[in-house]
């Protein structure tokens, strides 16, 4: 009876472990660790080995228990080994992240906190899942333990650079630059990280891998920490071995105890836009342009994402079309509840409007494709009116741009005021959608543009954030 109640205190903290098949013959599996009181976080584990082996003790199941206690449940992907195709263990992976979200009722997860953690060679591949995976199957965050980064030989663990791209594909320069995840960092895309790492690791060179992603995500104003200890070299995981081992899990937690998830039903807003939305010229836009502001002025209730480009037009025939973006591949599997379009100032550009012909079917695309329930413009009637079959899909804000002070960058407040705001609010009577007229509601600018007089600053944005959330409140 002793031994039986000891046994019962030892797995409290799991509630439930089992091995689910990746795929039909069972050569990909995932451990799942569901823990006892679940917070609703959950994290798949990528272990390492170079791409040749998996190491998944200390660099896979070792972790469960340390997480399942803070009650984040646990997933371990035993991944197919590439042998020189690297879709291999890549679409496992996807698979097990997949796997988990579709779950996530079942498993009580919330699908918006699922991480990944990875470790040396899987700290490569969890950060190519992290940056060029598609939005479904991208995580929303990751840890990365002396992670191999570049593929480049000369700089990086040379046997997982062979193993992952191929005896040839090791010398193709392009496979190289994408896959050397640094160089697949995006603003706003890639989620936020903690890279752990020791100064003396002699197999994964700390300065050419985990210290360039945190570079790349840095400059990218996206959330990033790193962690280097004295010593340790290379593999100590979860292995009570290291010699920080107790500092390292201290300092994991705080960080994972510190990183904000939204809540599982909040209400899901995307703000599309050009470098307005992106946050250009602010310090630490993530924290601070306007769709941060936006999230602060909502609340909880809500989960304001930021899609927005810089230099991006509505025009598909301009410099650069905002519908040839990822962002925009991303906004639309993010499944909003609310959408913020706010596009047209770089159209104004002359080398842009020569296409104006083509700025209300461009914009009226990308309308049907957030809301397919809505037809296009039928003679019934009066011509142009719309008909509408039934309310599905997210509420459409259309945002007037906010006025050009100046002509920076060919940028034509006339042609903003005089020809794509009024296309904008055609457009939005046709499909009975609420304009926000940036372009009157701004003001006259003065103490919130930059000197560029294109776009806001901090407080210009504090003051966009408030004129959308007044609109969407009301």
């Amino acid at each position: 009876m002793a031994v039986l109640l000891a046994t019962m205190v030892m797995q409290a903290q799991t509630a439930r472990q089992f091995t689910i098949n990746l795929t039909d013959d069972g050569q990909a599996n995932m451990v799942c660790f569901l823990a006892d009181h679940p917070t609703g976080r959950a994290i798949v584990g990528v272990p390492g080995g170079g791409y040749s082996m998996l190491s998944n003790t200390h660099e896979g199941t070792q972790a469960h228990e340390w997480l399942n206690k803070q009650g984040i449940s646990y997933f371990v992907v035993n991944y197919r080994l590439p042998k020189g195709d690297r879709t291999i263990p890549i679409g496992d992976v996807e698979h097990g992240i997949r796997t988990v979200r579709d779950s996530a009722k079942v498993w009580h997860i919330n699908p918006s906190d699922v991480g990944i953690m990875g470790f040396s060679a899987g700290g490569h591949l969890s950060s190519v899942i992290s940056t060029l995976s598609d939005f479904d199957v991208r995580p929303n965050f990751s840890i990365l333990f002396y992670p191999v980064i570049s593929m480049d030989i000369h700089k990086s663990h040379r046997w997982s650079c062979i193993n992952f791209l191929g005896q040839e594909g090791h010398k193709n320069r392009n496979l190289i630059k994408k896959y050397s995840t640094n160089n697949a960092v995006r603003r706003h895309l890639t989620p936020p990280a903690v890279i752990l790492t020791a100064s003396d690791d002699g197999l994964v060179n700390p300065v050419t891998n985990g210290l360039e992603y945190y570079k790349a995500m840095h400059d990218a104003g996206n959330e990033c920490t790193m962690f280097v200890y004295p010593t340790g070299n290379h593999g100590w995981g979860f292995g009570p071995w290291f010699k920080y081992h107790d500092q390292m899990l201290s300092d994991l937690g705080n960080w994972l105890k510190n990183l904000q998830a939204p809540k599982e039903d909040a209400i899901k807003v995307a703000c599309i836009g050009n470098s307005i939305t992106d946050g250009h010229g602010i310090d630490f836009a993530p924290a601070n342009g306007y769709p941060a502001q936006l999230q602060k002025l909502l609340g909880n209730d809500y989960y304001v994402k930021n899609f927005g480009v810089s230099a991006r037009t509505m025009l598909n025939k301009g410099d650069h079309p905002y519908m040839n973006e990822m962002a925009w591949k991303d906004a639309v599997s993010f499944k909003p509840d609310i959408v913020i379009i706010k596009l047209g100032t770089n159209d104004s550009k002359p080398e842009n409007w020569q296409y104006n012909a083509e700025f209300k079917q461009d914009l009226q695309q990308m309308i049907t494709t957030l809301r397919p329930d809505l037809l296009k413009p039928v003679k019934k009637g009066k011509k142009n009116k719309k008909q509408v079959v039934k309310n599905e899909g997210p509420q459409i804000f259309l945002c007037t741009p906010i006025p050009a002070f100046k002509s920076t960058w060919n940028i034509n407040d006339s042609i903003i005021a005089n020809h794509i705001i009024p296309i904008q609010q055609q457009v939005a009577q046709e499909y009975n959608l609420q304009v926000i007229d940036l372009h009157s509601l701004f003001g006259d600018g003065k103490g919130t543009m930059l000197n560029d007089g294109i776009h806001p600053n901090e407080k210009g944005a504090q003051k966009m954030a408030k004129i959308i959330a007044d609109a969407i409140k009301h």
